[in-house]
Formats: C-alpha cells, sequence, structure tokens
C-alpha cells in the first residue's frame, strides 16, 4: 500500500516541479516583466526600510539650511523650512505605496464580488450597473475631489475616495468574464446536477475571472498613486506637513525655479513606481495571456510589410 501510494506521489510532485520551473523560466524570459519587477522591488524596499534608509526625520526643521541644494549632508537638497527633501521622499513614496495598495485590495475585491452577481442574478445586475454608470459619468479626479471634500483630507479618506473610484471598472471587467464563463458546457452541467449557485460562482467561476483581475490590479495601483498625487497637489488628499509626493510637488511649485530639486526628485520617485508598475503589467498580461501577445506580435509584423 505504501508502495503504490509512493508511485501516485512522485509523477505528481514531479509535475509540480516542472511547472514550477515552467513558470520561472515565462517569468525570466519576459524582459518586461523582470524590469518592471526589479524597479517595484526595489521601491517597496526602500518605502518598507524609510527609518533606516533616512538620516532625518520627515518632519524635522532645520531653518538654518533652508532651500540647500543637494550635497553629502543632504542628498536631494532641502525644501523651504530645511527638511531633508531625500526623507520626506522616501516617505511620501511609503504612503504611495501603502494607499496603491490599499485601494488596489479594496477595489480589486468589491468589484470582484459585485462583477459576479451582478453575471449571475439580473436583479442585482440591473441595480449594481447602473450605481456604476452613474459613477462613470463623472470624471475621476473631479469625483475624487468631490469625496474629499465631503470626508476631510486624511489618508483613510484618500483610500475610501479612490476604492469607489475604481470599484466599477473592476466590477465591468469581471462581469464580462463572468458572463462568458457562465456559458460555458461544465457550468451548465454543474446546474444541471444540482450545484448551488454560490459554489458555482465561487469555487468555478471565479478562478476564471483571476487573469485579468491581476492584469487591472497592476493599472489600478499605478494609477491610484497618480491619483493621490494630484489630490495631494490639489490641497485635497495627504494634508501638509504630512509627506507626500503630491504636496511635496505643490510646495516645490513657488520655487522650482531657483531649488529645482524640490520638484524634480518628488516626480523622479512618482515616475520609477508608476513605470514599474506598467512594466510590470505589460509583461504580466504578455504571460498570462499569450494570445494577445501573439495578436499583438503579428500587428506589429503585419504593420511593417504593409506598403
Amino acid at each position: 500500500m505504501a508502495a503504490h501510494s509512493e508511485t501516485v506521489t512522485a509523477p505528481t510532485a514531479l509535475r509540480r516541479r516542472e511547472r514550477r520551473q515552467l513558470a520561472v523560466s515565462r517569468f525570466l524570459a519576459n524582459r518586461l516583466l523582470t524590469f518592471g519587477a526589479v524597479i517595484l522591488l526595489v521601491v517597496v524596499l526602500l518605502a518598507a526600510i524609510a527609518p533606516v534608509a533616512t538620516p532625518y526625520g520627515p518632519l524635522q526643521i532645520d531653518p538654518v539650511n533652508r532651500l540647500k541644494g543637494p550635497s553629502w549632508q543632504h542628498l536631494f537638497g532641502t525644501d523651504n523650512f530645511g527638511r531633508d527633501v531625500f526623507t520626506r521622499a522616501v516617505y511620501g513614496l511609503r504612503i504611495s505605496v501603502a494607499v496603491g495598495f490599499a485601494v488596489t485590495a479594496i477595489a480589486s475585491l468589491i468589484g470582484m464580488i459585485v462583477g459576479l452577481l451582478s453575471a449571475c442574478y439580473s436583479v442585482l445586475d440591473a441595480i449594481f450597473m447602473r450605481i456604476c454608470d452613474g459613477l462613470f459619468a463623472f470624471p475621476s479626479i473631479l469625483l475624487a475631489i468631490s469625496i474629499m471634500a465631503a470626508l476631510g483630507p486624511h489618508p483613510g479618506n484618500v483610500v475610501i475616495a479612490l476604492s469607489i473610484i475604481f470599484i466599477p471598472s473592476v466590477a465591468r471587467i469581471i462581469r464580462s468574464k463572468a458572463l462568458v464563463v457562465r456559458e460555458l458546457t461544465y457550468i451548465e452541467a454543474l446546474h444541471a446536477q444540482g450545484a448551488s449557485s454560490w459554489r458555482i460562482i465561487w469555487i468555478h467561476m471565479a478562478p476564471n475571472a483571476l487573469s485579468p483581475l491581476i492584469i487591472q490590479s497592476t493599472y489600478i495601483f499605478a494609477v491610484s498613486i497618480l491619483t493621490e498625487a494630484s489630490l495631494s497637489f490639489l490641497g485635497a488628499g495627504i494634508p501638509s506637513p504630512s509627506p507626500s509626493l503630491g504636496n511635496m510637488l505643490y510646495d516645490g511649485k513657488a520655487v522650482i525655479y531657483n531649488a529645482w530639486w524640490m520638484t524634480v526628485f518628488p516626480g523622479s520617485f512618482l515616475l520609477l513606481v508608476v513605470l514599474g508598475l506598467n512594466l510590470f503589467g505589460d509583461g504580466l498580461r504578455d504571460v498570462l495571456d499569450p494570445r494577445a501577445s501573439r495578436m499583438k506580435g503579428g500587428r506589429r509584423r503585419g504593420n511593417k510589410t504593409s506598403p
């Protein structure tokens, strides 16, 4: 009996090892995915070790050294209050990553639930989709400003406002994918066998919606960081003096000709994290959806050969 179990589990373990090796090889073979992952890893590590990596406090004021240029003492210079720009940029990056992660998690979870329920229940579909249509009618930044005006400037309120903005887009994507899966033969067979709707939704339909959800999550992460910076720049996001890449850009706007470092370095951090997310998302799409990658490559070859 023991020998039989060994013969059964050995091929299974071998197949699992081969699948892991295949996944790693596909990951490393995609340059966009690898390069984006390296950038994101550096950003996340820098944000995680902010108290260790920075020599000053983010709110530490030194009026004697205000508006000093980059030097060995202050790598990114100082702002108009003498605060170290590198320290504030790292802590601002930390806040941006935390807000982006929270918004992505909340919007993905709620959007997935709304999308799956809308695809399976016509009554809920009519209610949820009309609410989504109403939210889509407003420009996202104006809707975020309106919500922040009602709730007040606070990091938690920024997460709530941005989550409300991105839930409809996630719900639409999951709903369209779930409508396709619902018509498959094995789903109809499960209904005929008497399987409960909840079991079909969460055991069989939800896993099929994970691939587009993961790709959409990278987009939400990047756009939520940009939107949070925009809100903070406009004075409706993270309140000053808390370090945020957006309000750092606002502070540097007034002295951009005399103290360029106050805008260049926070803007570079913002560019770096969004670039990493976009590269990672594009590479992830090619890995999870090879057909889209082949179609994209075919269109490029066709454009090159066309007269």
